[in-house]
């Protein structure tokens, strides 16, 4: 497998799980990684630290990701004449830490099954991983006059989206015995509009391990925190919160309209905490996975302020551990949400989720409970689903 990282963040997390649950049946896996480091021994770290900076930097001064760590992936490719895998997943090529031009040339050559598990919109846009905030479809003939320059992959100078289209329509297209694996029928529909519709595409949820995302005592989390065990909560989880983000203007607006008897619960890094209203309570990120559950126990509701997700785990992270959940109409995120396993609110609709936490509060948590928990051990099974994945890989070979 290829990734940008290795046993972090929820796609390093997903290459791991898949990787234990091969080698319990006999196979051998490899993870080669970019950033970060891991703890799997069988893991490759592609590139230098410094190769990862000077990519970066190139990127944001020449608009073009994907074109450098010429070195770190020329070993890359060495290494996989080395092991000679029957099959390469691909996962997030994107984070400035691959060759793209020299990966795809040595997939053509080597002519062995490549699946693809698209985790968001990159490899068929120009440039974006999402596009849906800013209504922007030119991908679904070619990019041009990107409107989000800006954002990531930023680029600080250059528009450089309409020959990266092009580049990566060349570069995807040439491999032929290519898979496309999908992590929600959202994202399906959207690839089968892109240059990647005539490829075999399936879409297999991500998963969530129910052994340890389950309803569970929270005196930990409770006593570590200070957590206030007397009002309504809701908690509201993302990696990071920034005053440019739609998710920060949406949660100080929920602030506002939320009753003295509940608190807000932010969990992840807030780039300035002193401008968190009062009824806000931060938690840091947490990488605990047992701190987690601990969290999603102790809440009456998650909300989910994001506008744009392929999947969005933490949405059934929450409804495993019993813990119903609102979400706005937008992308992926309806389809987490199961039939009384909670409320899909109008985007942005930020008195609709009001609305709906006092809906729930007046219900009682234990209401969705039971909904929650068998709506994700039905779709989101950790171990029915990465066997549906390695089925792809047995079916190709």
């Amino acid at each position: 497998m290829i990734n940008s990282v290795s046993g972090y963040g929820s796609t390093g997390t997903i290459c791991e799980d898949i990787a234990f649950v091969l080698e319990r049946e006999g196979h051998e896996c490899f993870i080669a990684y970019g950033q970060a480091t891991t703890n799997y021994k069988k893991g490759f770290k592609i590139g230098t630290k410094l190769e990862n900076h000077l990519h970066n930097l190139g990127s944001r001064i020449f608009g073009k990701q994907g074109y450098f760590t010429t070195n770190g992936t020329k070993k890359l490719l060495n290494y996989i004449d080395s092991i000679r895998p029957d099959v390469i997943h691909l996962h997030n090529l994107h984070g400035n830490y691959l060759n793209l031009p020299l990966l795809f040339a040595y997939l053509i050559k080597y002519n062995k099954p490549v699946v693809w598990t698209f985790h968001d919109c990159w490899a068929f846009t120009g440039k974006c991983a999402h596009y849906t905030d800013v209504a922007c479809y030119k991908w679904q003939s070619f990019c041009d006059h990107c409107p989000q320059t800006e954002k990531y992959p930023p680029s600080l100078f250059l528009d450089r989206s309409k020959s990266m289209f092009f580049d990566k329509k060349q570069w995807f297209t040439s491999i032929e015995n290519l898979s496309v694996i999908t992590v929600s029928e959202w994202l399906e529909g959207q690839v089968r509009h892109s240059f990647f519709k005539e490829r075999t595409i399936k879409t297999i949820y991500n998963w969530v391990d129910t052994e340890i995302f389950k309803s569970t005592d929270s005196k930990d989390v409770i006593k570590g925190y200070g957590l206030n065990t007397n009002k309504f909560t809701v908690l509201l989880v993302s990696a990071h919160w920034n005053e440019n983000d739609v998710k920060w203007k949406d949660l100080l607006a929920l602030s506002k309209l939320v009753s003295n008897d509940v608190q807000l619960i932010v969990a992840g890094y807030v780039e300035n905490k002193s401008k968190l209203p009062e009824n806000v309570f931060h938690i840091n990120y947490i990488n605990s996975k047992i701190k987690l559950a601990q969290l999603y126990s102790f809440s009456d509701v998650y909300v989910h302020l994001s506008t744009e997700d392929t999947f969005g785990k933490v949405i059934a992270e929450a409804l495993s551990c019993g813990t119903p959940a609102i979400v706005y109409d937008s992308t992926a995120c309806p389809e987490i949400i199961g039939e009384g396993c909670g409320y899909v609110v109008e985007k942005r609709n930020v008195n609709q989720i009001a609305s709906a936490i006092n809906t729930i509060k007046k219900n009682s948590k234990t209401f969705y409970s039971a909904n929650c928990r068998n709506f994700v051990v039905e779709n989101f099974n950790i171990y029915s689903n990465i066997n549906t994945t390695i089925d792809v890989y047995k079916s190709l070979i």
